[in-house]
């Protein structure tokens, strides 16, 4: 390793060692106290010159610009998932391997664009530069569970009056092949967000005794209806112009009729629309809301009939059908089979960033002056991050983090053995200092 990224790899590993692992309606404020301890001994400049605002364990960090622009704002959370099963370096370790490679959870998800961020602000004010707008930090320590977070401190900014020009928070990052058979090293730009949701589907009768079951009961009922959903799918797949774009630029580093259907996406709009949800669900997910049926509940006792029984869906609702009117398509089928339906918690899908507008230009540029071999391209996120709740005080949350990962890492976010390459976090700063210095 490089000198650099012995020190950056050496500041990560302690931010490693700091297990921020935030539990849903626990505040931990303990935990995040001490991990706020080390990023202020880690990054004295930060916290010595900005203007810090904690709230409820959740980090706003404000440094001043000479201007009067409108500000950035730099963001990826603190708290990480659980780490369980048998890992081969400890989960809270920050272990550093021969190969240069530091071990953890929170690596890639998400302390490793969280420690290019502070060290990019550090750097800079230990330079002596005054960047020419105001940059923020933002970093929530209950985005894993979809806490309360990343909604206070957007309260927060709107109660000062602040309206951001843009802002970066995780989401896509630089990857090799990120559709199989597209080939080249990709900045996957995310430029749109799905909603979420929890639906219940309920199926009720008047129970009895398992020996002599009549037919339908509420247990098939929902069976047939999880059945038909999957196989005649009521839900509508359409290109989106992001989706459209992202397929654009894979169609020149894509061969044979792959290929070549990319290269004209346009014309070949109607066959995606089409073949993409049955052959996959990547694509899938891109074009289409999903349901994924998760959880299940019958009778409580082994040889009862339920007199009610339920399933859940977490459903990820796409731009052209929300909530509303995902509701209205699953009705008909539900009904068909008897079955009530509970919404328990639902956020419609938000517009879209413009990848031709300003700021998205300026990250693709940025992309290509600090990483000239890699193809920047905005992209559908089918996963949820705090950048969802920001919409009211910007109309540019563009959602990626400049680290170059590979599969296995890739992979290994919410799963085992997670982590990120030393290599990669020079860049990732030298990505952020570029941003900061071009944003008026």
């Amino acid at each position: 390793m490089t000198e650099r990224e012995t020190l950056y790899a050496r500041k990560l590993a302690r931010m490693i060692q700091c297990e921020t692992v935030s539990v849903k309606d626990v505040p931990n404020t303990e935990k995040f106290d001490r991990f706020h301890a080390v990023l202020r001994e880690l990054f004295p400049n930060v916290f010595t010159k900005g203007e810090v605002v904690e709230i409820d364990s959740s980090l706003l960090i404000r440094i001043k610009g000479k201007g009067n622009g409108e500000p950035i704002l730099l963001m990826s959370h603190q708290d990480v998932v659980a780490a369980e099963g048998e890992w081969k370096h400890p989960p809270f370790s920050g272990d550093i391997d021969e190969e240069g490679n530091i071990w953890g959870r929170g690596t890639v998800d998400t302390k490793g664009s969280l420690f290019c961020i502070f060290q990019t602000l550090e750097e800079l004010l230990d330079e002596g530069c005054v960047p020419e707008v105001d940059v923020y930090i933002a970093s929530s320590s209950t985005e894993e569970v979809a806490g309360s977070g990343a909604p206070k401190t957007v309260e927060y900014l709107k109660s000062h009056g602040i309206r951001l020009q843009f802002l970066m928070d995780e989401g896509g990052m630089i990857k090799a092949e990120p559709m199989k058979g597209v080939k080249g090293r990709f900045a996957m730009i995310g430029t749109l967000e799905k909603g979420t949701g929890n639906v219940r589907f309920i199926a009720r009768s008047n129970g009895g005794h398992a020996s002599a079951p009549p037919k339908a009961t509420p247990l098939v009922r929902l069976g047939r209806f999880m059945a038909e959903v999957e196989d005649h799918d009521p839900l509508v797949a359409r290109m989106s112009p992001t989706v459209t774009e992202t397929f654009r630029r894979f169609g020149p580093y894509t061969s044979g009729a792959l290929g070549f259907i990319f290269r004209h996406v346009r014309f070949f709009t109607p066959l995606l629309n089409k073949l993409l949800p049955k052959v996959n669900p990547l694509g899938a997910a891109m074009i289409k809301t999903t349901v994924a049926f998760t959880m299940a509940k019958g009778s409580d006792g082994l040889n009862v009939l339920p007199t009610e029984a339920w399933v859940n869906a977490n459903i990820r609702f796409i731009q052209h059908q929300g909530v509303d009117a995902t509701i209205e398509a699953l009705t008909p089928i539900a009904r068909k089979y008897d079955i009530e339906i509970e919404r328990l918690q639902c956020k419609e899908p938000q517009e879209p960033v413009d990848h031709t507008g300003k700021a998205f230009r300026l990250v693709e540029e940025t992309v290509k002056e600090i990483f000239p071999d890699v193809i920047p391209t905005p992209y559908a996120m089918t996963g949820g991050t705090d950048a969802y709740y920001y919409y009211p005080v910007t109309d540019n949350a563009i959602r990626f983090a400049p680290l170059e990962i590979n599969e296995q890492q890739y992979r290994s976010i919410h799963a085992l053995d997670e982590n990120i390459s030393a290599s990669c976090l020079p860049k990732g700063v030298d990505f952020y200092k570029a941003i900061i210095r071009k944003a008026k």
